[in-house]
């Protein structure tokens, strides 16, 4: 029987883990859609978040924009690429520390990479002076 080599057992059981972690979602983006049980709970005072700004809600994940006056946005949170939680808007721009990718706060858009793919919308609604998940 033939000896096997220790590189050659690393590399097998490194590609099973790999394989496993990538079915289970490991070290990637997030699924999408808002997280169980958020639906129609208040995520943030509508104060909180500036026009032309934002806050990440780091509790839920998400990210909530007003890009002009009155009109608020969220997104999930979780970078596209690897599932990183990204920065408040700067500048109209949200950006993943881990890898730089970059997000439009309007619509959530990839303006660069490595990401390729936008954040994941959610329907938000002002109700009173608190911002909803729909």
């Amino acid at each position: 029987m033939p000896e096997i080599g220790r590189r050659k057992v690393l590399g097998v059981a490194g590609a099973a883990v790999c394989g496993a972690a990538v079915l289970a979602g490991c070290g990637g983006a997030e699924p999408s859609g808002p997280a169980p049980g958020i639906k129609g709970k208040e995520i943030v005072k509508a104060a909180d978040v500036p026009v032309g700004g934002g806050k990440v809600i780091s509790k839920w994940k998400i990210v909530v924009t007003q890009p002009t006056a009155g009109v608020y946005k969220a997104f999930s949170a979780a970078c596209t690429h690897k599932g990183c939680a990204v920065g408040s808007p700067k500048e109209g721009v949200m950006t993943c520390p881990c890898h730089g990718s970059e997000f439009d706060a309007s619509d959530g858009k990839c303006l660069k990479g490595p990401a390729t793919a936008p954040l994941t919308a959610l329907q938000v609604k002002l109700e009173g002076d608190g911002i909803v998940i729909v």
